[in-house]
């Protein structure tokens, strides 16, 4: 009986895994597929075998192609280069493209869904020369859709709205309406003439913007990057009509210079003129594209700026970095010199407190020019030596106090800072205070 009973246990278990393997096995043959509800696909292409788009509407044709490069050009109406990304949003939204519902297998009557003569066709064709044409058609009666079908296929769908707005491109909406398209991350040079000045601008050995001309002068590298935003931020207005290039160049011709830039990178050199006419609005011509058109306003305002902007008024560059070395010599005695080992601060064998450190630190970081000034000299009144960046940075910084301003130089620099008198005071002042570490002190048992 008991032998019965363990054949019966086997049985029902073996019955069990059986259930369990092939219920598995189904799970893992149904992942992927849609559900049984879902509305029907229409068109699923993969993305890398569109060669061409052609879009037709109200009359007009855009075509776009994909050159050997792998690179989108607007060929029609006339060539154009194309913005990859706005072409890659049409090429995305045609590829998988999904119905809202099916309205009829076989649709006998296809004006009553604007069909026979549709809104919008897109023909995608393929690598291998196969090509598969959407029609758009009438809004829903509802609204929030469109009715669409392909053409060799007799079935009607629905499609929400915004896949027609995807879809529905001319060539002015994919153009590339950058006015420079330099590589931003490849830019050599950069120059800028405003306010009746001319820079140049250039990266030294540790990829820092610095100052060319008028004179070797440290920049300020958000100021410089700011520029380089403006100049890639240039663009065309979506939409130019024949009265818009017409006022655009009216306005351009009219108006006062704002600033000219040119920037190098791999590829060669660009150059863009900004103007402004008397309404404050901006316009522009590059060398990249032809015409004249107008810009955001604060693309010409980031433009018109002179020399004063750009020059870097911190007087120390380790911003952030930890330094691993102080060295102060106040006018009225001698240097001292603090290094850091490991996470303490020591001067000579003496461990020294962190914190009144630091507080030196700080005050040395943000000290910084409210001008600059031609000449200098005055009674000296404190030198200051920071090693920084793994020691690879060492600066060194004299001020002096002329009369009432305090003026700071930089060793090996020409340009003569006036510092903030209060400032200097209390950079001074924390110096003064540097202490030696307290020992711990025991605690009671």
């Amino acid at each position: 009986m008991r032998f019965r009973g363990l054949l019966a246990a086997v049985a029902v278990l073996a019955v069990l895994g059986g259930l369990s393997y092939w219920s598995e096995k189904k799970k893992k043959a149904d992942e992927g597929k849609p559900a049984a509800d879902a509305p029907p696909k229409i068109l699923s292409v993969p993305e890398d075998q569109v060669k061409e788009i052609r879009v037709k509407k109200a009359g007009e044709t855009t075509v776009v192609k994909k050159s050997d490069a792998g690179k989108w050009q607007i060929t029609e109406p006339k060539p154009l280069p194309a913005d990859q990304d706005s072409v890659s949003s049409v090429v995305s939204a045609l590829t998988s493209l999904s119905s809202d519902r099916l309205v009829e297998d076989k649709a006998a009557n296809l004006a009553e869904y604007g069909l026979t003569t549709p809104a919008v066709e897109v023909v995608l064709t393929k690598k291998d020369g196969k090509t598969e044409k959407l029609l758009l058609g009438e809004e829903t009666p509802t609204g929030g859709g469109v009715f669409a079908k392909l053409e060799n296929d007799p079935r009607v769908f629905t499609v929400a709205s915004y896949v027609k707005s995807s879809l529905d491109k001319s060539s002015q909406d994919l153009r590339d309406r950058r006015l420079l398209t330099f590589d931003s991350d490849k830019l050599t040079r950069v120059e800028l003439q405003a306010k009746g000045q001319a820079i140049e601008f250039g990266k030294n050995n540790q990829n820092e913007w610095q100052i060319l001309k008028p004179g070797p002068m440290r920049a300020d590298g958000s100021q410089v990057e700011d520029l380089v935003r403006r100049l890639r931020d240039a663009k065309m207005e979506t939409a130019i009509t024949p009265e818009d290039a017409k006022k655009a160049a009216s306005g351009f011709a009219s108006g006062a210079r704002v600033a000219m830039a040119n920037v190098a990178d791999a590829g060669g050199s660009q150059q863009i003129e900004v103007r402004k006419d008397k309404e404050k609005n901006y316009y522009a011509k590059s060398t990249v594209v032809e015409g004249i058109y107008k810009i955001p306003s604060d693309v010409g305002e980031g433009l018109d700026k002179g020399l004063a902007d750009f020059r870097n008024k911190k007087l120390f560059d380790f911003g952030w970095n930890d330094p691993s070395k102080l060295e102060v010599r106040p006018a009225s005695g001698a240097a001292t010199t603090y290094q850091k080992s490991g996470e303490k601060w020591m001067s000579g064998s003496k461990e020294m407190d962190s914190a009144s450190i630091q507080a030196v630190i700080d005050k040395l970081r943000d000290l910084s020019a409210a001008k600059f000034v031609e000449t200098g000299g005055g009674t000296p009144v404190l030198d200051v030596s920071v090693t920084s960046n793994n020691s690879k940075r060492v600066e060194k910084v004299s001020i002096t106090k002329q009369d009432a301003a305090y003026l700071a130089k930089r060793e090996n620099e020409p340009s003569i800072y006036e510092v903030d008198g209060k400032n200097v005071e209390e950079l001074q002042k924390a110096i003064n205070e540097i202490k030696a570490s307290e020992p711990a002190k025991n605690e009671k048992k």
